[in-house]
């Protein structure tokens, strides 16, 4: 088999690492996604090294690239809450991040055919913004950027897990190197020629590490090998995600609307060079995130009018005229809740520990504080010279993060399974309390700092 994991390792600045710190202890981090890369870019801030194993191929990406879109209206987009951004900033990435970003100044929440609303505002609750709206692929560029500059993180990408052993010091992991190898693999990044040797050209490794940190998502892998069983409940829904323009500038709004069918977001996003905070700048840009009944989502994909008709008339006027679409991608919406998130020295984080309904945007920022706090762990074990991968230890960051889970997925369902409940009497109750909401003292800046994820 003549198939080679790409490997890479880069130098950066050695003062940028807190020396005192560093630990021979690595970290095996299984997944290569957003979270995954953030929780590799957070051990490295303590001082911690990994190595992060991702199935498919990074594309080869320089800071020299140009940033530019290619295209205004194809993408899928995040938003960040406060706290997520607070992370970035302690990393000190949120410098490069930011270009993109565009705030949400305030929020707008209303029911389909009701006389239910209600609204946040920053200047009431005495905010800088409720979080930022991002484009995945500007996130993922500046990650991958990040985690090829730190000399604490090797990456192996095109590889696969297949098995998982632990012992009482240590976890051992094998690799599969994924066959659908790029041709210019070799030639797009700069690696390190004695990492790549080691791969030895064949098409298995074993690594071994202190523990292991699963964030390969959903259909986790990892979490399968360990026997971790999953509680799924499939919500009958498709979420149809894109990027819409629209005759009306967003001001920084966010609107959620619901409907019979499911909630709708509409997101502010920057104009298509960048800056979601000059002032000069138009923003007609906006993220949708609509959910439609499961079998209904084709149509919407392949006829661009009736997307935008349907959207027109499940919106109204809030938020102007939708006068063109981009590409789209529909997902079919279940939540899938890991049995367990420890087992030994291996710990099940992000999608693959807890894939939640897309309401209100809180599945990625749960994630990101699941990896804060790890990180933090670990990095108080370091600084006593105690075991990264204690059992213990570990266990108690499972317990740690439980309440804060679970008020987060307890939120989502009552938001999904409220505002689709066609019973008059429930849509009733639900319109009395997004008018309480609105105009009860002290309920406001309660539920905006949970969404904001400021209280965990």
């Amino acid at each position: 088999m003549n198939q080679t994991a790409h490997i890479s390792k880069t130098e950066c600045d050695p003062n940028a690492i807190n020396k005192k710190n560093m630990t021979e202890q690595t970290v095996l981090i299984a997944g290569g996604g957003h979270v995954g890369l953030s929780f590799a870019l957070l051990l490295a801030h303590h001082g911690i090294a990994s190595t992060l194993i991702e199935k498919n191929r990074y594309p080869y990406i320089s800071p020299d690239d140009d940033a530019q879109r290619s295209h205004y209206l194809d993408s899928r987009n995040t938003a960040l809450s406060r706290r997520t951004v607070q992370i970035y900033q302690e990393i000190g990435l949120w410098d490069e991040l930011q270009s993109h970003a565009c705030r949400i100044d305030a929020v707008q929440i209303s029911e389909q055919g009701s006389f239910g609303q209600a609204a946040l505002n920053k200047a009431e609750e005495k905010v800088e913004s409720f979080g930022q709206v991002m484009e995945n692929a500007w996130l993922g560029r500046k990650l991958l950027l990040a985690v090829q500059a730190s000399p604490l993180i090797t990456v192996i990408d095109g590889a696969t897990v297949t098995n998982v052993a632990q012992s009482s010091q240590s976890v051992t992991i094998d690799i599969q190197v994924n066959s659908d190898s790029s041709a210019d693999s070799q030639t797009r990044a700069k690696s390190d020629t004695s990492a790549v040797n080691e791969a030895e050209q064949v098409g298995w490794q074993q690594l071994t590490g202190t523990m292991l940190v699963a964030c390969d998502g959903r259909d986790s892998t990892v979490r399968e090998l360990l026997g971790i069983g999953t509680q799924a409940y499939d919500y009958q829904q498709s979420a149809i995600v894109g990027v819409v323009q629209t005759d009306k500038p967003h001001e920084h709004i966010a609107i959620e609307r619901f409907s019979p069918a499911g909630p709708l977001a509409v997101l502010p996003l920057t104009d298509s060079d960048g800056d979601g905070h000059n002032p000069q700048q138009a923003g007609y840009r906006r993220s949708v995130v609509w959910v439609c009944r499961k079998g209904e989502e084709q149509q919407y994909l392949e006829d661009e009018k009736l997307f935008l008709a349907t959207l027109q008339s499940a919106f109204g006027q809030r938020a102007g005229s939708f006068v063109k679409v981009g590409r789209r991608g529909a997902y079919p919406l279940t939540r899938v809740l890991a049995d367990k998130q420890v087992a030994g020295r291996c710990v099940i984080m992000g999608n693959a520990a807890h894939t939640l309904h897309p309401v209100a945007g809180q599945g990625f920022n749960l994630c990101m504080r699941d990896a804060h706090v790890l990180a933090q762990m670990l990095a108080s074990q370091v600084l006593r010279g105690e075991d990264i991968g204690d059992t213990q230890m570990l266990s108690r960051y499972e317990q740690a993060r439980q309440k804060d889970q679970k008020r987060v997925i307890r939120f989502c369902d009552a938001v999904v399974h409220g505002f689709t409940h066609p019973n008059p009497a429930v849509k009733i109750a639900r319109n009395l309390a997004l008018l309480a909401f609105d105009k009860l003292p002290n309920i406001k800046p309660l539920v905006a700092t949970y969404a904001m994820g400021l209280k965990a």
